[in-house]
């Protein structure tokens, strides 16, 4: 059938019912799908819809609930906080009746008793007290806070916005730093899209979505979008997505889905945020990574003695998937990405472990390695590329790939973080 220029076609033979989605790319005479201009390819749309299919199917909670309505029972909840709590108190500081220590700390006390948004977290209340702490000018705080939280008109002011509080908290993190501070005492520049999307989403739903590190990461693991070091950018990009997203769902599932429904597929599958349970999916459904059970080479050998590795299982595994084990790559296909994107994580998780700041690349990002792990304060940087593989693997044709990106890399970061090896 055919539904507002989008073919939809219902797979035979299939157990759960899937969709299989061909998009006119001429519908309306511009290659859009409909309202807005296309940033998804074919399969990526199939991809994010097969994800939206498995958390509409999935079974009741032990409450009797399904994962969407327990969602929807959350969005009035959230929607009444705003209304009785947190859109007053924004409204009685924007308009300047308000202090900023004061905000900060009520702000503070309602997310503690309604955790509805994560904003408790490191980007958020942490960030809010960290560059409250490293600004020494508390008139000068208050006025880019206040100019960054204030809802944006369009794309280009909300992008303009965070790259002024960025530019902001990169100033007053390096006073810090010079005036006898520790580095890591500084605001976190990569918690800025969060911190002020919040705020954005509290006084208009409809339109901004909050820029949630688990979207983010599930998004990349569906190799929907790669997040680059443009933080305004990304936010931009990230809204996009996330509108034409909730445009398909719409038109694929009957069902209206606004921003915080697209939320909630990416929740489901990354994990409930909130606690709680996360419905098993029926037989034959990708199960999202969370509720994988682990793969234990050996389990009669697990039940002769505890276990006694500190060594997280995100770590632990990646020896099986070095050797690319047909059960971990199962494993991986079930939870809805490759092996090879998720031994990429594994590896970046244990450089983060390590105390490292790392950064994903690797797919669709071009000729680029797998990942960075820095360690700023010690000026030197790693660049890192992970192959899975059942055999040993040997450089041969990638040899000169390999030497290109690693020049480059170093001249980048070397000019941009000033580190002084690579």
């Amino acid at each position: 059938m055919l539904i507002a220029g989008a073919e939809i076609n219902l797979l035979e033979g299939t157990t759960d019912g899937a969709l299989e989605v061909a998009y006119d790319r001429n519908a309306n005479g511009s290659g859009a799908r409909g309202l807005r201009m296309q940033i998804l390819s074919d399969e990526q749309v199939r991809r994010a819809v097969e994800a939206m299919q498995s958390y509409l199917a999935a079974p009741r909670n032990s409450d009797g609930l399904t994962v969407s309505e327990t969602s929807r029972q959350r969005d009035k909840t959230r929607v009444s906080v705003i209304e009785t709590e947190l859109n007053p108190l924004l409204h009685e500081y924007l308009c300047g009746t308000g202090r900023l220590g004061e905000f900060k700390s009520r702000i503070d006390s309602i997310n503690k008793r309604n955790r509805l948004w994560g904003f408790k977290g490191i980007k958020g209340q942490m960030f809010f007290n960290m560059l409250t702490n490293v600004a020494d000018n508390e008139a000068e705080c208050d006025k880019e806070i206040k100019a960054a939280i204030s809802v944006p008109d369009n794309d280009d002011t909300a992008s303009a916005r965070i790259n002024s509080l960025v530019s902001y908290a990169r100033r007053v993190g390096q006073e810090h730093v010079d005036s006898g501070g520790t580095l890591h005492g500084r605001p976190k520049l990569g918690s800025i899209p969060f911190f002020v999307s919040y705020f954005w989403q509290i006084q208009d739903k409809k339109v901004w979505p909050v820029y949630y590190t688990n979207s983010v990461n599930k998004m990349t693991d569906l190799n929907l979008w790669q997040p680059s070091e443009d933080l305004a950018a990304d936010y931009v990009t990230y809204k996009k997505i996330q509108e034409e997203l909730a445009e398909v769902f719409s038109k694929v599932s009957g069902v209206p889905f606004g921003l915080y429904d697209v939320e909630h597929v990416f929740w489901f599958h990354g994990g409930n945020p909130f606690g709680g349970n996360t419905p098993t999916p029926r037989a034959g459904e990708p199960r999202p990574v969370s509720a994988l059970p682990p793969i234990v080479k050996d389990t009669p050998e697990l039940l002769d003695r505890l276990p006694e590795s500190y060594v997280p299982p995100i770590v632990s595994i990646l020896t099986l998937m070095a050797r690319n084990e047909p059960a971990v790559r199962e494993a991986a296909k079930a939870s809805g990405t490759s092996i090879e994107r998720a031994f990429e994580k594994s590896i970046s998780a244990a450089f983060t472990l390590l105390g490292y700041d790392t950064k994903l690349l690797g797919q669709g990002q071009g000729r680029v390695p797998d990942g960075l792990a820095l360690a700023v304060d010690d000026s030197y940087a790693i660049v890192w590329d992970g192959k899975v593989r059942a055999d040993s693997y040997s450089m041969g044709t990638d040899d000169r790939a390999i030497k290109e990106y690693i020049v480059s890399q170093s001249r980048e970061l070397k000019r941009r973080k000033g580190l002084r090896n690579v």
